[in-house]
């Protein structure tokens, strides 16, 4: 049976206690390890009626609450993607539970591929903007106004900010650029990775600008970064798949760690 946000929250409170976490985490590829350095509880989606499940190796289906650098944070360990069930809004009962929990910031990672030879695989990208190149949105269907969201700064200075002073403070580069949303699972084309760089995006991914969109819809602040796994279609030599995509990831997500920790150490 399904549960609303607020019944959900509730039996989440009874697992991890009633301190409200500062901030969300949504984790992408090769930084599921991270949940696991939180001192709290760790409550498997399954256990959570509405949250999604298992659909992307490389993924750690898991709520962990608790605390991390001082910070009391709400781990997200896996995420649903629009090309596993062809829903826009699959992550929205999950960011509905984070502000029912009254988290005020999510800050959102994925894996992504470069359309910029100066941020190569390993490196990372501090999302400024994004372009939603599939045309979906999460919030079709939604009855009210309050599906009129304003995305102007949909990524909050502040938060990009403190995460750009992060990395500076641990001697790590981040450049921030526009990530273009592809609603995947295929990859793109060449022809369309030229398309969506002469639009002006930076990097392309599968993920990430529906959550930003249900995110702003319910009042969160949100930041995201890009591990660069791969250089986008056409732009290398390299073969490009998933499997690629989960062995580079651990290349920037070590230094993604680290700014992580660092900007949560206040």
């Amino acid at each position: 049976m399904s549960k609303s946000a607020e019944e959900l929250a509730a039996l989440i409170r009874e697992r991890a206690g009633a301190a409200a976490p500062a901030i969300g985490l949504v984790l992408g590829s090769g930084l599921g390890h991270l949940a696991e350095a939180v001192a709290g509880v760790a409550i498997d989606y399954a256990t959570l009626p509405g949250f999604p499940h298992a659909g992307v190796s490389g993924h750690n289906p898991k709520l962990v609450i608790g605390e991390l650098e001082g910070t009391r944070v709400a781990v997200f360990g896996g995420r649903a993607h629009y090309y596993e069930s062809g829903r826009g809004d699959a992550m929205r009962l999950p960011l509905e539970v984070l502000n029912a929990l009254g988290g005020q910031a999510l800050i959102l990672t994925n894996a992504a591929g470069s359309m910029r030879p100066d941020i190569p695989p390993g490196e990372l990208m501090l999302l400024r903007d994004h372009i939603n190149f599939s045309g979906l949105n999460p919030l079709i269907g939604e009855p009210t106004d309050a599906r009129f969201v304003p995305m102007g700064d949909a990524y909050d200075p502040g938060l990009r900010t403190a995460l750009k002073s992060a990395a500076h403070a641990e001697g790590i580069a981040l450049e921030d650029g526009v990530y273009a949303w592809y609603s995947g699972p295929s990859f793109e084309t060449p022809a369309e990775i030229k398309a969506i760089r002469t639009l002006g995006a930076d990097a392309v991914g599968m993920s990430t600008v529906p959550e930003v969109i249900l995110a702003r819809f319910l009042g969160l602040k949100v930041a995201a970064i890009s591990t660069i796994t791969n250089m986008a279609q056409g732009m290398s030599d390299e073969a490009i798949s998933h499997e690629h995509t989960k062995a580079m990831a651990p290349l920037g997500a070590e230094k993604l760690e680290r700014i992580l920790r660092r900007y949560l150490r206040g």
